[in-house]
């Protein structure tokens, strides 16, 4: 939910000259009209005096006096100091204090040569002055020994032409030979080399750390990674646990190249010679709090980099990405709710390779069109990764053997869940699913806001409004449903002593998160006054586990949504402000909404165990989740079912995801689709939308297109907000109904499929949700689609994501296609075609090659995933086809991992389909198989054998072949063939 009023999209400005009001244009397009101008101080004078009628005797005199008060006032007014937020101190040959309160000395700069400035093209110009609210003038540029050559509007978009540079071409920017550090020496180790690092000069932030070590580890054949550190004092690592190489790549697909002065890494691809990486583009920062590094990219083609709101392909015409897990509506370039710091680029030819800076401080990545980027960090450590893939699949893989795989979910995950803040009452919630089971709608799993708190206290339900909450559980439980409750992590602080056990324990357990004196530090969100747990600390997971366990024996739930833990706050810090520090306020503060650190969260010099705030905050929904899972592991003794609203790399081994509070709007569905693609790219496939939208009024036609879409998202919830009209499936007209109906029954069909890929993403790291492009990195057409994907490699989905329209336009990429629901052959060379779309229609396509296993549908996945199965393979030109099929009981844990599974592989070649049981278990002898269908049998048979006997079957015009009544017995290998 939000916690404060939703912002409007169109009312959001970042970091621009409009935040500081009218004066603030007025000088910026000023300085557009005449460059020159920037000189000018910055408060004008004021006008002279003039003679009256009356004194024109003095008149003479008044008029000298006059004239040399304006040339002093004009004087004086030049050298008054800038009032620009963030401007650093002059650097002079004067003391300054750091952030540690030592002396430093700080050397005279140089003023750049403007003609070597001007040589420098804009596409490759490195922001100088980054600072989001700044509105730079010469003076402040040259300050920090910068070029400065303003951008006039006639030569730049309006969009693009900010003072700034945050959002356009930068007008300060770094010149050739600016200050950095030099590599002074370098030596081979066992898994790499290792450096010392030195700069001569001190830069305009404080804090510079002048020697810094450089360690290389070629850690794999596909994997590079960079390490730059302090060697003198220890600084802040984010505590995720990583592979330890122990031994150097044997036979690297990269290579890396060092430049010493100024120093400079350089990573290139072996069988290509593509440069992925060159550091030596713009200078090396590593100030106490400011570290920035710049690379080269080798094209344009730049995702991931969670999390946004923006479409699946970033623009790089001058976009700042801002990190720093906030509370916030999803908006266009707004740090939203996760954090996670990783892109897959795309190379010319289709390789694709990623890198991922292990860093949790608040950040900004600055994309360019040279194509470049920049990281900006204030704080911890340069630890990066670089991932050779070479496809974009072996990049995510490569990934997440670093940051870990996703774990494997639930099967009833994977069914329709059903939720509004705003039942009011347990009776109101079970009419609900009393009417979906009526109209025979499937629904695994309903769930509740956090109207069913008392008070909005955790661990609590209203014993007025929600007293049958427990018996409408145990009916969930009696027709195989689940149910699923919200907990915030912000804990009562106000109830009269003794009366609310987990506020009295934790107190004496000491969990809360402190003030920087030491105290409870309170903030302010549902319940009123609250403290935060601290879950970097085991003592906080064992009182959540407790207070879990005890409500669980009350209300018997099945899995946790946790939200509101960016850390929310309705406060700014806490109720008794924050300390003035240089983490409250650091020299440099990303475009983070709010422009504090502190902004509707904790304070930055908050205490928790592992370290302050500053360093941890966007790793508190990370930390959490992992509470939450390994408490539902020990209370329900099956795999653990959590959502969470915030995230970081690594959140898929213990939660899913959702994208957060959106809207009832056309658009917010369309981002739904760059959204999911984004999370499976990021590690977390278990991830979707709120169907039909969370906020503002559902329409029908809406409603209907959302719903069928989101029967494809991997994770599929309708959820909408308090005082909306109902909008699950049963609130609308027949014809509506029965098309949602329609779309979750085909969810339901296609069970075996989406189960078997979360079975791949957890074993192999494949995404769910699968871009276009990851299956054809060769055609250049896929890259930017987002208003289609597929469901692994095979089954293409386009939906409609535009109101009043019966037909979709979708792009096939070369090859042979299937209609999934009549067989029809797609021929495409590549190539846009035009889809009929009714409103109860989705389109739907197999990809030639594949062989996807369907089932029965039923109204819960308990009774659909016992139905027998139908298989439909999708011949080749050759005829060829293959795929497979993951299965266990669904619930138990780490059944891959402890061989408790049956794992079945199909192929089909020369007209004869052949099953393989590579893997038997119990739980396959309870599947039979009851039918086949194959799509692009050229000529119909003669006859057909199944295992050597004939068999009936149906041959169609459009070149599909049914074999029906077949009743094989899933763990047993069969053949299938005709002639």
């Amino acid at each position: 939910m939000v916690s404060y009023k939703r912002l409007d999209p169109e009312n959001v400005r970042f970091s621009n000259a409009a935040l500081l009001g009218e004066s603030a244009l007025t000088q910026e397009n000023e300085s557009v009209k005449d460059p020159e101008e920037c000189e000018r101080p910055l408060i004008p004078p004021r006008p002279a005096c003039s003679a009256t009628t009356g004194l024109l005797v003095l008149g003479s005199l008044l008029l000298v006096l006059c004239a040399g008060w304006l040339l002093a006032t004009m004087f004086w007014l030049h050298n008054v100091p800038s009032d620009q937020p963030h401007k650093p101190p002059t650097p002079s040959s004067t003391n300054r204090t750091d952030a540690q309160g030592s002396k430093e000395q700080i050397l005279s700069v140089t003023v750049p040569n403007p003609q070597a400035c001007a040589v420098i093209a804009e596409s490759w110009r490195f922001d100088c002055y980054p600072e989001s609210r700044a509105v730079v003038t010469r003076e402040m540029c040259e300050a920090r020994g910068c070029c400065f050559i303003p951008v006039s509007s006639s030569s730049t978009s309006s969009s693009s032409s900010s003072p700034s540079g945050r959002h356009g071409i930068p007008w300060c920017f770094y010149p050739e030979g600016f200050g950095s550090y030099s590599l002074v020496s370098v030596n081979d180790t066992a898994l790499g080399e290792e450096g010392r690092l030195v700069r001569d000069t001190k830069t305009y932030y404080p804090g510079d750390i002048m020697t810094l070590h450089l360690e290389i580890r070629h850690e794999t054949n596909t994997r590079l990674r960079v390490r730059i550190t302090d060697p003198s004092n220890s600084r802040f690592e984010v505590p995720i646990t990583v592979p330890n190489a122990t031994t150097k790549a044997e036979s690297p697909t990269y290579s890396v190249e060092l430049s010493k002065e100024p120093f400079g890494l350089i990573v290139k691809r072996l069988s290509t010679g593509t440069v992925l990486l060159n550091t030596t583009v713009a200078p090396l920062f590593y100030a106490d709090q400011f570290l920035q590094f710049s690379s080269s990219l080798p094209s344009s083609f730049i995702y991931g980099l969670g999390e946004h709101r923006s479409t699946f392909l970033h623009n790089i015409q001058w976009t700042t990405l801002t990190m720093w897990a906030r509370d916030v509506p999803p908006v266009e370039m707004t740090n939203l709710y996760g954090a996670h710091p990783f892109y897959l680029a795309m190379e010319e030819g289709g390789d694709a390779h990623g890198f991922f800076l292990l860093n949790s401080n608040a950040m900004d990545v600055a994309l360019q069109p040279a194509p470049a980027l920049t990281w900006r960090t204030i704080g911890g450590i340069l630890d990066f990764y670089v991932f050779l893939g070479p496809d974009p699949s072996s990049v995510v893989s490569q990934y997440l053997e670093v940051i870990g795989s996703p774990a494997m979910p639930v099967y009833w995950a994977l069914g329709y869940h059903l939720c509004r803040w705003g039942y009011d009452s347990s009776n109101a919630t079970w009419d609900v699913v009393k009417s979906m089971r009526n109209y025979g709608i499937p629904q695994d799993v309903q769930w509740n806001d956090i109207d069913y708190m008392q008070r909005f206290l955790d661990f609590t339900y209203d014993p007025s409004r929600f007293s049958t909450l427990p018996e409408l559980v145990k009916d969930l439980h009696f027709h195989g449903q689940r149910y699923v409750m919200i907990l915030d992590p912000g804990i009562s602080s106000t109830e009269p002593a003794g009366s609310y056990s987990p506020y009295d324990e934790g107190l004496k357990r000491g969990v809360f998160i402190n003030d920087s004196d030491g105290n409870t530090l309170i903030g302010k969100v549902w319940p009123g006054l609250t403290a935060y747990p601290d879950f970097s600390s085991d003592v906080t997971h064992e009182w959540w586990y407790d207070n879990l366990k005890r409500f669980h024996e009350k209300v018997p739930f099945d899995g946790l949504w946790i939200d509101m833990n960016e850390p929310s706050n309705f406060l700014d810090g806490s109720t008794n402000g924050c300390p003035s520090s240089s983490l409250e306020d650091p020299p440099y503060t990303p475009g983070i909404l709010g422009d504090l650190l502190r902004s509707k969260t904790l304070c930055a010099t908050a205490q928790q165990k592992i370290s302050v705030h500053y360093n941890v905050h966007s790793l508190y929904g990370l930390m959490e989740a992992k509470a939450s899972a390994s408490a539902l592991q020990r209370i329900v003794g099956k795999r653990p079912f959590v959502i969470s609203r915030s995230s970081f790399p690594s959140q898929g081994m213990y939660s899913g995801h959702w994208l957060g509070d959106n809207r009832s709007q056309w658009k917010d569905l369309y981002a739904s689709i760059a959204g999911i693609m984004t999370f499976n790219l990021l590690g977390i496939p278990l991830v979707g939308a709120d169907i039909c939208g969370f906020g503002e009024e559902p329409q029908e036609e809406m409603c209907v297109r959302w719903t069928q879409l989101g029967a494809f998202y991997p994770f599929t919830r309708n959820h909408n907000g308090i005082d909306m009209k109902p909008q699950d499936p049963t609130a609308f007209s027949p014809l509506a109904r029965t098309a949602m109906k329609q779309a979750l029954l085909l969810r339901y069909s296609l069970f075996p499929i989406l189960y078997t890929l979360f079975h791949h993403a957890h074993v192999q790291g494949h995404t769910v949700a699968r871009p276009l492009m990851f299956e054809f990195p060769g055609d250049v057409k896929t890259y930017g689609i987002d208003r289609q994907f597929l469901w692994g490699k095979g089954l293409l989905v386009t939906p409609v994501v535009d109101p009043g329209v019966d037909y979709v336009v979708g792009y096939f990429p070369a090859g042979l296609w299937y209609d999934y629901y009549t067989g029809d052959s797609v021929p495409s060379k590549g190539e846009e075609l035009r889809l009929q779309a009714p409103l109860d229609k989705i389109n739907l396509h197999l990809r030639e090659g594949v062989i996807i296993p369907t089932q029965r549908p039923n109204i819960t996945l308990w009774v659909s995933s016992g139905q027998p199965l139908h298989l439909v393979s999708a011949l080749s030109e050759d005829g060829s086809a293959s795929g497979d099929l993951f299965w266990d009981d669904g619930e138990s844990i780490n059944t891959y991992e402890t061989n408790q599974y049956a794992y079945i592989v199909f192929d089909v070649t020369q007209n004869v389909m052949t099953s393989q049981v590579l893997r038997s278990h119990l739980e396959a002898t309870y599947i039979t198989v009851e039918s086949a269908s194959f799509y692009g049998v050229k000529a119909e048979p003669d006859r057909v054998l199944v295992n050597s006997q004939d068999a009936a079957f149906t041959y169609r015009a459009n070149q599909v072949l049914t074999v029906s009544d077949l009743g094989l017995n899933l763990s047993q290998n069969f053949t299938i063939s005709w002639m």
